[in-house]
């Protein structure tokens, strides 16, 4: 009986330790952004509590001003960056370093097209409507909301920059490598998907 038990137990041992367990590093990453999504949700809170208070009239002559078109295609470079940043995962999970680090240059370039087009709109919005965040109520919500969406797009630009330094600075591509792409590209969606939402909400539903 005890040579049985000590078998059993044996083949117990063997099966817990065969179990995969989730990554810390990615479960982190998401119990962080899930804090992200919740400090949104209080951005999207403000702006809906102000436009009731300001009333409808005064926030659809406010919007106005903004450049759907422009936006709509800035809007539209971001999305595709998070096309071009799965591709890149996908070719670090096969260990392709070579078209991870094109994939990852590719979304870099378009994330930091998004940012000067941002910039762009800012400065055409003070320069010929006065927007500015002190301007009024409108300017103040609309310069927050994207403002802070925006430092975190340029956060995720800097993390492409650091997994890209790691793949040039190792002699090989590790492991540890390409969970640290798949964990940039969880956050480079979030960020993506946020947009959305505040394009929807900023500039369509106006």
């Amino acid at each position: 009986m005890s040579v049985v038990a000590t078998a059993t137990a044996t083949e117990t041992g063997h099966a817990h330790g065969a179990v995969n367990r989730p990554n810390l590093v990615s479960v982190g990453t998401i119990v962080w952004l899930s804090s992200e999504l919740m400090f949104f949700a209080a951005l999207f809170a403000m702006y809906f509590t102000l436009r009731s208070v300001k009333g409808t009239e005064f926030w659809h002559e406010k919007a106005h001003a903004l450049n759907v078109p422009f936006s709509s295609v800035n809007t539209t470079i971001l999305v595709l960056s998070s096309l071009t940043c799965q591709l890149g995962v996908f070719a670090a999970e096969r260990g392709d370093v070579k078209k991870l680090r094109s994939w990852f240059s590719i979304t870099f370039v378009m994330g930091a097209i998004f940012i000067g087009g941002q910039i762009y709109e800012y400065t055409e919005l003070v320069k010929k409507d006065g927007l500015s965040l002190s301007s009024d109520p409108y300017g103040t919500v609309f310069y927050l909301t994207t403002g802070f969406h925006g430092l975190h797009v340029t956060g995720g630009l800097i993390a492409f920059l650091l997994v890209l330094g790691r793949t040039y600075a190792a002699r090989r591509f590790t492991h540890e490598q390409a969970t640290a792409a798949i964990v940039v590209s969880y956050y480079w969606h979030f960020v993506d998907v946020v947009w959305i939402g505040l394009f929807a909400t900023i500039y369509l539903i106006k």
